[in-house]
């Protein structure tokens, strides 16, 4: 999902031209069996981050205070479930079963969705609204570094469903009624900063093929000092996040 400030991508490093794997299309770069699997495992997972995100806003529209308000998660829920669909779709014409590609990368997001249950309304609005931009952040980065093809996918599944906006407006008003719930969102909101970067360390660490394409065993990697920028880029988009809501980082 994108928000009111530019992605941690787009505020990096001014863009170069494409050069090794990122020059490629799909059907040079996968004639390497590690980068064939890395990107297999990068969709699985953001296949299934997308259908966990459709599942959440279609449960969230069950608990919204009013029916303007389900019809517009209704509505992000269908955009979510269509972005799957397009990964499923391309993992099947790559000759790998969507439910295979996702299955490693289930139970570690289910556990960090069940860390971070929100307690009410509000409380899930910032979690999809920082939660996922945090993961969507990190898919980017990683995206300049792939094949043209699959990197044309990933920056489209990753694309704005009116989310943003959305949740900015609620929060923001919500504060505004009552200033109290400031601060408690805003601690939640840290703590979701942590779990989200927390739990994709783990993922990554857990998947030999990602790991090893980030750090430049396959594809155009990062080194140390990339890492630590990038990190540094998503960092400061959450802190623009929360300027938006109303809250301190």
């Amino acid at each position: 999902m994108e928000t009111p400030e530019q992605s941690a991508a787009e505020t990096g490093p001014d863009e170069e031209r494409p050069t090794g794997v990122a020059a490629q299309n799909w059907d040079g770069a996968s004639a390497d069996p590690r980068y064939r699997a890395a990107v297999v495992d990068l969709l699985g997972a953001l296949a299934y981050g997308e259908l966990a995100a459709f599942e959440r806003l279609a449960a969230d529209a069950r608990l919204a205070p009013g029916l303007d308000d389900k019809a517009a998660l209704a509505r992000m829920a269908a955009a979510e479930f269509q972005h799957y669909d397009n990964l499923a779709r391309r993992l099947a014409e790559v000759g790998v079963e969507p439910a295979a590609a996702m299955e490693p990368f289930a139970a570690p997001l289910d556990e960090f969705h069940r860390l971070t249950a929100p307690s009410d309304w509000l409380e899930g609005l910032v979690k999809a609204y920082v939660g996922d931009a945090i993961a969507a952040d990190f898919y980017r980065e990683i995206a300049h570094r792939l094949d043209s093809d699959t990197r044309e996918l990933v920056v489209g599944v990753l694309g704005d469903t009116g989310y943003a906006d959305f949740a900015v407006d609620k929060v923001r008003t919500a504060i505004e009624a009552d200033p109290r719930l400031g601060g408690p969102l805003a601690l939640w909101a840290r703590r979701l900063m942590g779990e989200a970067l927390s739990q994709a360390q783990r993922v990554v660490a857990d998947r030999d093929a990602l790991s090893t394409m980030l750090v430049g065993g396959v594809a155009d990697g990062f080194d140390l000092a990339e890492i630590g920028q990038m990190f540094a880029r998503i960092t400061e988009a959450h802190t623009k996040r929360m300027a938006a809501l109303g809250l301190a980082a």
